[in-house]
């Protein structure tokens, strides 16, 4: 079991595709998983729940995703929040996706399904996960001005190391 943490923009989803294929295990990204769930979109659950319920219901995703097959799991930015969600992942590797602040807007945009990025504290919710993205990996790779392809090869360079 991989998982990837970090922050919105850190290119989880597409390392996360990519890594699967090479290692020719299945792909779970939660979010995804949590929108085929509970039938709407992260940023409907967002705005009818509030951000506390959506943190308990990734919680339970991700730990009924760590309880499948072996596979890469991409969790959400915000995941590692979560004090249980920590914890979950003190038996899996963790591979936390480090990107820059500015790289990570430019890369998101404004995408309306993204409830995290209209926060007007977002650049310090930034800096408030990033020692836990730190402290939860067990590897840190820059994925900032940086193609998918050296990225998958330098986590699988990890694994064997």
């Amino acid at each position: 079991m991989i998982v990837l943490v970090g922050f919105m923009g850190a290119g989880k989803t597409t390392i996360g595709r990519l890594l699967a294929e090479r290692l020719g295990v299945p792909f779970v990204d939660v979010d995804t998983m949590i929108e085929r769930r509970e039938h709407r979109l992260i940023r409907e659950i967002f705005e009818q729940s509030g951000e506390e319920e959506f943190r308990r219901i990734e919680h339970e995703a991700v730990v009924e995703s760590l309880k499948g097959p072996d596979a890469i799991v991409a969790l959400g930015g915000g995941a590692v929040e979560h004090p249980g969600t920590l914890r979950s992942l003190d038996s899996v590797f963790v591979v936390y996706l480090e990107v820059d602040f500015d790289e990570a807007l430019l890369r998101i945009g404004r995408d309306q399904y993204r409830p995290m990025i209209s926060n007007p504290d977002i650049k310090e919710i930034y800096g408030r996960r990033q020692p836990l993205y730190r402290g939860v990996s067990n590897v840190t790779i820059r994925t900032s001005e940086r193609s998918p392809e050296r990225i998958v090869a330098e986590i699988v360079s990890s694994l064997t190391s």
